[in-house]
Order: structure tokens, then C-alpha cells, then sequence
């Protein structure tokens, strides 16, 4: 790494403006509040992309705008992902974690290489994981010994480890990460069945299969539009009857790039109405990101 780049992001660099005064307050309940959003992403334009970065989005997606989104739909707390586009710079999501701490938390992309004493910084700063967005990428080696010395020094800072990948990839990519002491592991958007398949993907039945007897395994439900119009009802309820509603979450996926136009957060609360009784949907929308990301909920009110 350059001098000017540390594991964190970049020496600085840019930083988000204070948060809104009419946004979600730093503390304290938020009258309504029924979800805690745990996944979701915040940028503007003129951020030095990744040089290997498939996209970039040409618009801004700032924290008092996802903010505002919280409070439209009547949640409370958000777990900001770092994009894929901004590569190992964290700078922007750490400076946004810095302006709302007790209402959000973060997770950070870092090379293989990221000392443990920058990892602990990270912690001490809203991150509580790390994410391997493998869209596009080839699998990492996760039994080399760098990869084993990196999810060591993740799980000594008690880092959750989260995984983009096709689901015809996730068997061989869970038994290396489950292979460590990293205390979850967290499949990002239902596990990314192909269309065709849906719920009978194989890599999506394997998930499944591992899931019903492996309790450091976590699905969140979220950005069904990334199936490729696949139909997301079939998914919810495997995971379900897989996962049980201890180990699943709601999240948005805002700004929903590349999917502006066809995303509805409100579709997908419904979705998992439908799929969820009121007990075990309080724990897919509020309990369970409450403790596998570390807020406090008596700062949160009750659900609607």
C-alpha cells in the first residue's frame, strides 16, 4: 500500500457533510421504528474509484439520503456496505459511521494483507465485519496461508465476514470461511440463485443444506432485482424453513445500483410479511441485525 493508504482508506480523502438536522436523531428512540436496514451504501460523485471497479455510479447517494429513506419506510439503523466501486478506500463509509455512530455500523473491504492493529482501528471506529464481493472476481484461495493469517486477525477482532458470490460458487467459498474462527459468516442477497433455478439452484440447495446445522451462517434478504427477475417468494421460504428467523435480515440495498427503477423497499417488507409471522418477523427485521451487528435497542423503539 501506497503511504498515503492505510487498510482504514485513504489520508484525506473527501468526508461526508454533517448529518441533516431534520434526519434520525444520533440517540435516543425513534418513534415507529420497525427494521433495522443491514445493508445499504452511501458515495458521491468525484470518489477515486477501485482501478478494477466494473461500474461506477454517475450520481450521489449520501448518508442523509439514505437517512431520509430510513425514516420514509419507518426504520431505524442501517448497516453501510462499502461499495464495490471505492475498492479498499473506506474513507467516505468511515466518515459517515463518524457522523451517526449509535445509529449505524459498517462493513469494510480491506486487502488480504491489512495488519491486525488497522483492523482493530476499524473496529474502534463502527466496523463490525468484512466483505468478499466476488461478483466478477475469481475465488480466492481461502486455505493459502494468507488467507488463513488475514480471517485469523478478523476473527480477533470479532469481525463477521460477508460473501457476494454466485450461489453455484458459495459451497467451496463457505467451507473455507466457516473453516476459521470468524464468529459469522453472511451470504449477501439471498445467495444469488440463477433465474432459471430458483430455489432448486444447487449452490442455493447446498446453502440450505449447511445452513440447518452450521449457526455461524446468516442470509440477509435483501435486492431481490438481482435475481434476474427470478422470483424471490420461493427463496424466503426455504431460507425459513433452512435458516429459522434467528439467523435471517431484511435489508435494502440502497441506492440499488444499476436497478434504480425497478427496486421497492415496501415490496420487499411485504414479501416478508407474507413469508413471516409478526414474533418471527420482529427478529428478521430488528432482533436479529441488532445483535449480529452490535446495536443497542433500547435506544430503538418497538416495531409498528
Amino acid at each position: 500500500m501506497s503511504d498515503d493508504m492505510h487498510c482504514g482508506g485513504r489520508a484525506g480523502a473527501p468526508r461526508p457533510p454533517a448529518r441533516a438536522t431534520g434526519g434520525p436523531a444520533a440517540s435516543g428512540p425513534i418513534t415507529g421504528c420497525r427494521a433495522i436496514d443491514s445493508h445499504a451504501h452511501v458515495f458521491r460523485r468525484g470518489l477515486p474509484p477501485s482501478p478494477d471497479a466494473r461500474y461506477v455510479p454517475a450520481y450521489d447517494a449520501v448518508p442523509e439520503a439514505h437517512a431520509a429513506m430510513l425514516a420514509a419506510h419507518g426504520l431505524c439503523g442501517g448497516v453501510l456496505v462499502q461499495p464495490s466501486f471505492l475498492g479498499t478506500d473506506n474513507s467516505y463509509l468511515l466518515a459517515a459511521l463518524a457522523a451517526d455512530r449509535p445509529l449505524r455500523r459498517g462493513i469494510a473491504v480491506v486487502p488480504p494483507d491489512c495488519p491486525q492493529d488497522e483492523m482493530r482501528a476499524l473496529a474502534a471506529q463502527g466496523i463490525a465485519g468484512l466483505r468478499l464481493n466476488l461478483v466478477g472476481r475469481p475465488d480466492p484461495d481461502l486455505a493459502a496461508p494468507g488467507w488463513r493469517d488475514f480471517l485469523a486477525r478478523a476473527a480477533r477482532c470479532g469481525f463477521q465476514v460477508e460473501v457476494q458470490a454466485p450461489a453455484a460458487r458459495l459451497p467451496r467459498l463457505l467451507a473455507g470461511l466457516l473453516a476459521s474462527d470468524v464468529p459469522a459468516v453472511v451470504v449477501d442477497h439471498f445467495g444469488l440463485p440463477t433465474r432459471d433455478l430458483g430455489a432448486a439452484d444447487p449452490g442455493f440447495q447446498g446453502l440450505m443444506d449447511l445452513a440447518a446445522h452450521e449457526p455461524r451462517l446468516f442470509l440477509k434478504l435483501s435486492a431481490p432485482y438481482r435475481l434476474d427477475g427470478g422470483d424471490p417468494l420461493p427463496l424466503a421460504q426455504a431460507a425459513r424453513a433452512a435458516f429459522g428467523a434467528g439467523r435471517l435480515m431484511f435489508g435494502t440495498d440502497w441506492p440499488h445500483t444499476q436497478h434504480e427503477a425497478g427496486a421497492d423497499t415496501a415490496d420487499l417488507l411485504a414479501l416478508l410479511a407474507r413469508v413471516f409471522p409478526a414474533a418471527e418477523l420482529r427478529q428478521v427485521l430488528l432482533d436479529t441485525p441488532a445483535r449480529l451487528f452490535g446495536f443497542t435497542l433500547p435506544q430503538m423503539a418497538e416495531p409498528a
